[in-house]
């Protein structure tokens, strides 16, 4: 193969990673959260980090790769548990400040071994809102907005 062709699609690639880097907006320990998705059902599996060490990696090897803040140290989704990220899409939120990965999941997402760490975390109690007009199930359309 060419040596000139391999450089510029390296340069190219190079090029489009530190555009990619100079849009984030990386936060005062040079960490940007990546919300980990899976790409097909939409469920959000996990929450991690990056730096741009991580970002770049996980933009050109296909896999997701994070920075862990305990152990300070890059560690690639499913190297040592098999349970494998492999890239879809990332995508870079409107302010630059947040990164979302969608991903195909093999196995548990979460450390402790269930699909997703949210479901590992469960849930909070919280009061549930409604849009102006909409009556929840189980209320009174009558009695609504009557205490003023």
């Amino acid at each position: 193969m060419n040596n000139s062709t391999d450089n510029s699609i390296g340069n190219s690639t190079d090029r489009s990673i530190s555009a990619v880097l100079a849009r984030a907006t990386f936060d005062a320990n040079g960490l940007l959260p990546a919300i980990i998705q899976q790409w097909d059902s939409h469920e959000v599996l996990m929450l991690g980090y990056m730096d741009a060490e991580a970002l770049r990696r996980t933009l050109t090897t296909g896999r997701v790769t994070f920075w862990s803040r305990s152990r300070g140290e890059y560690w690639r989704k499913g190297d040592t548990s098999g349970h494998a990220q492999y890239v879809r899409s990332v995508d870079l939120d409107c302010d630059g400040d947040a990164l979302l990965v969608r991903v195909d999941q093999v196995g548990a997402a979460c450390h402790t071994g269930t699909r997703t760490c949210f479901e590992a975390g469960g849930p909070l109690p919280a009061v549930v809102g409604h849009r102006p007009g909409e009556h929840p199930a189980g209320s009174s359309a009558a009695g609504a907005g009557a205490a003023g």
